[in-house]
């Protein structure tokens, strides 16, 4: 099973390609505050740097938390969009080997259909100041 592993959950935002338990590439880079600007274009060179298509993806794994709530909130919408368009199974793991917990809660055939992130904490909000 070919899935694309997601992790925003601090400043650097992880990647990677997984078939049948076997990582075939990754890509780390400072997101930071620039995750919504730059996430599509680490997937699309993901999956080129590995040959794959999009739609070949046969599920998507994503860290569910805790960590910052806008990084983990990008990273929720790009997974389940990505997931409702391609029809495919979304799961999301936590803890130390979160995407290998993931793979295998999706091997055993569990689809969250909406996954949903673990903030941790309340989100930090302003107030306006007017």
């Amino acid at each position: 099973m070919l899935a694309l592993t997601i992790r925003t959950d601090k400043p650097e935002a992880e990647l990677s390609l997984i078939d049948s338990g076997q990582q075939l590439s990754a890509i780390k880079w400072q997101a930071h505050r620039e995750l919504s600007d730059t996430i599509h274009l680490k997937i699309k060179e993901l999956l080129n740097k590995s040959g794959k298509k999009m739609e070949e993806l046969e599920g998507l794994v994503i860290y569910k938390g805790p960590g910052s709530f806008t990084g983990l909130r990008i990273g929720f919408a790009v997974a389940n969009t990505m997931a409702y368009a391609l029809n495919i199974p979304i799961v999301a793991a936590d803890g130390k080997d979160w995407a290998k917990t993931g793979c295998k809660k999706m091997a055993a055939g569990q689809n969250d259909k909406i996954a949903l992130p673990e903030y941790g904490s309340p989100p930090h909000i302003t107030k306006p100041k007017k």
